[in-house]
């Protein structure tokens, strides 16, 4: 397909991936980390919300599919090197991470040991139910 030429543009890894970064369009920060093929980033392209590949599932997943936190998808840009994405989202919700919380980005090094500095927004056993 002429229209998706643009995918040959990347740099897929030798898994086929891509890394990508939700970062949240409003204030910059970043969100998640995620991977996606070439199927997940054509149609986060056309459907402007994100679709992400699960490496542990081995199958798309399309972010809020269970949780109802979708990312909607403003801009989407390519790194220098062809091998990193960045997706600008509204994050619907305010929660991007499986743990209840904002950002998957919540722990910190400190003093040479990772310490918890956001809260859980919300309990992940109320948004996801028991697994």
């Amino acid at each position: 397909m002429q229209g998706d030429a643009w995918l040959d543009e990347v740099s897929w890894d030798d898994d086929g991936l891509v890394p990508a970064i939700a970062q949240d369009a409003a204030d910059g920060r970043i969100l998640m980390m995620a991977w996606m093929n070439r199927e997940a980033l054509g149609l986060t392209a056309r459907q402007g919300l994100a679709v992400y590949w699960s490496r542990s599932r081995k199958k798309l997943w399309h972010k809020g599919e269970e949780s109802g936190h979708q990312q909607k998808v403003s801009e989407i840009r390519l790194d220098c090197d062809n091998d990193v994405v960045v997706l600008q989202v509204q994050q619907s919700g305010g929660i991007a991470c499986h743990t209840g919380r904002r950002s998957c980005f919540y722990q910190r090094l400190e003093e040479q040991r990772w310490v918890t500095v956001e809260p859980v927004l919300k309990d992940p056993a109320s948004i996801y139910g028991k697994r």
